[in-house]
């Protein structure tokens, strides 16, 4: 198998679809809200509140890096602006939280890094916010790496070299799995390991590769990262 020592993974759109389970967890906070905010919830809309955070991602970088912060300060506003205790944001964000960590991995996923986690070491980068022990994979990575937890979000090559660090190899050693051509497939490259985009048809059929972003292997699902792996 080649010197590859070691996959790192991207999370959501990679192990899991994500875009439903944002929904239903936004859902359930405006739910939440409703019943135990009531001024707020008259305020705000889940789509007023998706709009001002996209409004402060552009005015401080921070938040770019630290999503769950981010989605915090939103809560903040609205319940400083609805004269409400805002103790009550961290309940809130319990909420949130929780549903945003039930989450239904791709078919292939477990039976895949059972089997993988035996083979080389695994490990994941991410700039979201999943909680890897609450969601109950925790066990098949030997180190997971976060943007809000390090300082560096994806595509900075920090954010790689310090997931690289943690498991003992160098980047060369490593290859990185994910869906974002842009953050992942050419973050992980410029960072000097090798990358796979990870192409998954539940997401949709008419997905494509920019023209200049080059993976050194394209897959569908992880099964054929497993192919991959033996022949290397």
């Amino acid at each position: 198998m080649s010197n590859i020592r070691a996959v790192l993974f991207d999370l959501d759109d990679t192990l899991w679809p994500i875009v439903p389970v944002i929904k239903r967890a936004e859902k359930l906070l405006y739910e939440w809200l409703k019943v135990h905010a009531p001024p707020v919830a008259e305020r705000v809309t889940i789509e007023s509140m998706r709009e001002r955070r996209q409004q402060l991602m552009a005015t401080d970088p921070v938040y770019q890096i630290d999503l769950r912060l981010l989605r915090r300060a939103v809560l903040l506003e609205a319940f400083a602006d609805s004269g409400l205790d805002i103790r009550l944001v961290d309940e809130a964000m319990d909420v949130f939280s929780t549903a945003r960590n039930e989450v239904t991995p791709f078919e292939d996923v477990l039976p895949a890094l059972k089997r993988l986690c035996g083979r080389v070491i695994l490990g994941s980068v991410s700039n979201g916010v999943a909680d890897l022990h609450a969601i109950g994979m925790a066990h098949y990575f030997r180190a997971s790496v976060a943007a809000h937890h390090i300082g560096f979000a994806k595509p900075d090559a920090a954010i790689f070299h310090a997931a690289c660090a943690a498991l003992g190899v160098a980047p060369n050693e490593a290859l990185y799995v994910g869906d974002d051509p842009f953050l992942d497939v050419e973050g992980a490259q410029k960072a000097g390991l090798r990358a796979a985009w990870i192409n998954r048809r539940e997401l949709g059929p008419d997905r494509v590769l920019p023209e200049q972003v080059r993976p050194d292997v394209v897959f569908g699902n992880l099964y054929e990262l497993e192919r991959w792996l033996e022949v290397q």
